[in-house]
């Protein structure tokens, strides 16, 4: 076994056991900069949920906070005040209501439909307005366009491991910031090991 495979396994065995005690916190839409954050409406055209003014959106293991922008129907809001907002039960099934000034109510598990966020990050079905009709997360139907959300998995690992022990700036492993990829570092990729990374997560550069 080479030396890079062994340090492969030994870091696939250490976040095994830390996945046992992860806890998923925020995370960032669109985490490998590919355009990745795009449902469409037929009645309404494309829904950004990373736009480039406002705040955008992040995914948390409870729920999903913050504000889409639609160029023909102005902002969603996720969380609104009243009715509950967007929540997530933890295993990417998301339900609840978002609120649009111009469209009304938009329900996130509604009859025959329903969003979910799959294991590598990508969002999924339908929502139903009842004043626009259906919105699709279907990347397959959107010709690739999707929403996405970072989840920290093996992508991560192996840019981990490949810039294991580096010393200097720069290095997007170097996660705690002291100029050094070490265990201080792995203790923060572990803790957020198979959850929503936080925002800028450096390792999916």
């Amino acid at each position: 076994m080479t030396n890079k495979a062994y340090r492969k396994m030994f870091f696939l065995s250490l976040l095994f056991v830390a996945f046992i005690t992860q806890v998923a916190l925020c995370d960032n839409i669109d985490p490998n900069n590919d355009g990745s954050k795009y449902a469409y409406g037929e009645n309404v055209g494309w829904l950004n949920f990373e736009p480039s003014q406002g705040p955008g959106v992040h995914v948390y293991s409870d729920r999903v906070e913050g504000y889409v922008w639609a160029e023909n129907i102005g902002w969603i809001n996720l969380w609104p005040a009243s009715y509950g907002g967007v929540l997530n039960d933890g295993a990417g099934n998301l339900s609840g209501h978002a609120w649009g000034e111009n469209v009304g109510w938009i329900n996130f598990s509604p009859d025959f439909g329903g969003v979910t966020i799959v294991a590598d990050g990508d969002f999924d079905g339908w929502a139903w307005g009842e004043n626009i009709g259906w919105i699709n997360f279907d990347s397959v139907d959107l010709y690739g366009y999707n929403v996405k959300v970072c989840v920290a998995n093996f992508v991560d690992v192996g840019n981990f491991v490949d810039q294991w022990l580096q010393i200097g700036p720069g290095w997007p492993a170097d996660l705690y910031s002291d100029e050094e990829v070490n265990f201080k570092d792995y203790s923060i990729l572990a803790s957020w090991w198979l959850g929503y990374c936080p925002d800028d997560w450096p390792l999916k550069d």
